[in-house]
């Protein structure tokens, strides 16, 4: 059988990982939009976080597989459409996330220095399209709305110490600005309260910890919390204890490891978590172009735990901030009129990853469930949705005939239409030329965050 899987983030490889494990002939074909594969692995998770990136090794090696092929600078809905990959293979898995943020839906979200957190984590990690982002930072006080896990990266990048950021994979041009950055206060806003917010402890942890910042939560937020957490499950209760004694710890009982200048002694970095706080509109400086302020509404909880529901009081509260950054949710895009959408809830309408109404057609990662949950994850939804290819091979729900050729029908269309894929090895050897950029500044790679370089280097 010949299997096509779009996207080469982590449900791409998890996918095809197991399917090449479980049927000793299935032939498998990755096609990625980027020359570069490996999806928010690469441009997602943050540059002082290389641990989690240790699964491109096992990407790598599945990758390497003879019975694994990848085609990088390849648009699927573009330059090859769905029904033309489902002619050509036995069965096509749609794994290609989501490449789009969620929108405030409020006045003043389009001025100058309102961010989505999507364009600006990809800005640091050398995503191509975020590549131009240029954001200001010349303002002391950024403010990101959100309280995920995603919300303290940015937090964190923001306030880091330079030094433990020149260690690491973060473009040159992000460093550049990072070092010119006049932001020193950081506001994390969340709509719900202490027991809703969505990061985890090892997040929290170590924005704690992180060198030259303090954290400043306030114990009136926490009030009473020892008990309503009690029966909460373990994770959550665990996570609440850890923000309640920082909440009650007083100033300058944490030390201050990291100090840049004597000047910084007296005013040193910091951040806050600011709960019950809903944006109502971004207002302009005085020439109505860049943001100022973001004004919020205060809100009180409805409901309890996850389920909680924020809803306005009537009362309102301005907070001054020349940086707002958006931090509240990914969302997937329709990739090809072909393939059912569900535009509400932002996924491919499935089974157990099996497109409804579309035999053959499956899907996985966060197009098949919603941008939620990290690597571990996606590789357990992968191997669902790949069993369910797997069992649909085996237990003949598909055509089989031999007549589907794979790769060798999609690439005369590929030439067709003057598109030129970018293989494996080619990937590799942009990989190498980067650790070596890398090597040379004593980082574990400079990332080329140009795909025309890309390109011109492994001589497209």
């Amino acid at each position: 059988p010949r299997v096509c899987v779009v996207g080469s983030g982590p449900a791409g490889f998890y996918t095809a990982q197991h399917i090449l494990k479980h049927h000793g002939g299935a032939q498998v074909d990755i096609y990625e939009k980027l020359p570069v594969p490996f999806g928010l692995v690469r441009f997602g998770v943050a540059p002082d976080h290389p641990e989690v990136k240790n699964v491109i090794n096992t990407f790598t090696q599945t990758a390497r597989s003879e019975r694994c092929a990848y085609y990088g600078n390849v648009t699927v809905g573009r330059d090859v459409t769905v029904p033309e990959l489902r002619q050509a293979y036995h069965a096509v898995v749609l794994c290609y996330g989501a490449e789009d943020n969620r929108v405030l839906g409020i006045p003043g979200e389009n001025l100058s220095g309102v961010y989505s957190a999507r364009a600006f984590v990809g800005w640091y990690n050398g995503l191509p399209e975020n590549r131009d982002l240029k954001p200001d930072l010349s303002c002391e006080t950024a403010l990101i709305l959100g309280h995920g896990n995603v919300a303290l990266d940015i937090a964190r990048i923001l306030l880091s110490p330079l030094q433990l950021l020149r260690k690491t994979d973060i473009t040159d041009s992000s460093l550049a600005a990072l070092a010119c950055s006049k932001v020193k206060r950081v506001w994390l806003v969340g709509r719900r309260g202490p027991l809703q917010v969505a990061f985890t402890i090892k997040e929290l942890r170590e924005m704690i910890n992180l060198p030259g910042a303090r954290a400043v939560l306030n114990p009136a937020d926490f009030t009473g919390l020892e008990n309503a957490v009690k029966d909460a499950p373990r994770p959550r209760k665990r996570l609440t204890e850890l923000m309640i004694k920082t909440a009650l710890e007083k100033p300058g009982e944490k030390p201050v490891e990291v100090q840049a200048t004597a000047g910084e002694a007296a005013a040193p970095r910091e951040w806050r978590l600011k709960f019950q706080r809903s944006p109502q509109e971004v207002l302009p400086t005085p020439d109505g172009r860049r943001a100022r302020s973001v004004r919020m509404a205060v809100t009180r909880l409805e409901g309890s735990g996850d389920s909680a529901r924020a809803i306005p009081t009537g009362d309102v509260e301005e907070l001054e901030c020349g940086l707002v950054l958006s931090s509240i949710g990914y969302r997937s895009l329709p990739l090809d009129p072909a393939v059912p959408f569900d535009t509400q809830r932002g996924i491919i309408p499935n089974s157990s990853g099996r497109v409804e109404g579309v035999p053959g057609l499956y899907c996985s990662g966060w197009v098949k469930r919603g941008p939620t949950g990290v690597i571990i994850t996606t590789m357990n939804d992968s191997f669902d949705t790949a069993q369910s290819v797997l069992e649909d091979l085996q237990g003949g729900v598909l055509d089989m005939s031999p007549s589907r050729e794979g790769f060798g029908a999609v690439e005369s269309i590929l030439r067709s239409r003057g598109v030129h894929p970018v293989s494996f090895s080619d990937w590799e050897k942009i990989d190498a030329a980067e650790v070596a950029r890398g090597k040379a500044a004593g980082k574990p790679r400079e990332k080329i965050v140009d795909p025309a370089e890309m390109l011109r280097l492994i001589g497209h």
